[in-house]
């Protein structure tokens, strides 16, 4: 069972970036889907970036042209560059494959100040 853990968040200011990492264990990793996910308080999980195992990239809407996510599958690590974040950018951040799921990380927390 792969195993996740999710690093790099912290309080930013509107506008602000910061860089989260996911660190996984096992040999699946390089072949698998990934996905970085957030939660806000009382919203439900949405997958906000994922990117294959060649390495294309899908975005929601909401985070297009603000966020990357980038890969190395050597390193077993998927990282996302997060720029000109906003308030509503505020949640528990999370790695995962596109489903079906690996066991969830502990994630990481990311609040941005207006």
């Amino acid at each position: 069972q792969v195993q996740l853990v999710e690093s790099g968040g912290g309080l930013v200011q509107a506008g602000g970036s910061l860089r989260l990492s996911c660190a996984a264990s096992g040999s699946t990793f390089s072949t698998t889907r990934i996905g970085w996910y957030r939660q806000a308080p009382g919203s439900q999980r949405e997958l906000v970036a994922d990117i294959t195992s060649r390495y294309s990239t899908n975005y929601a809407d909401s985070v297009k042209g603000r966020f990357t996510i980038s890969r190395d599958n050597a390193k077993n690590m998927v990282y996302l560059q997060m720029n000109s974040l906003k308030p509503e950018d505020t949640a528990v951040y999370y790695c995962n494959a596109v489903y079906p799921y690996w066991s969830w990380g502990q994630g990481t927390q990311v609040t941005v100040s207006s």
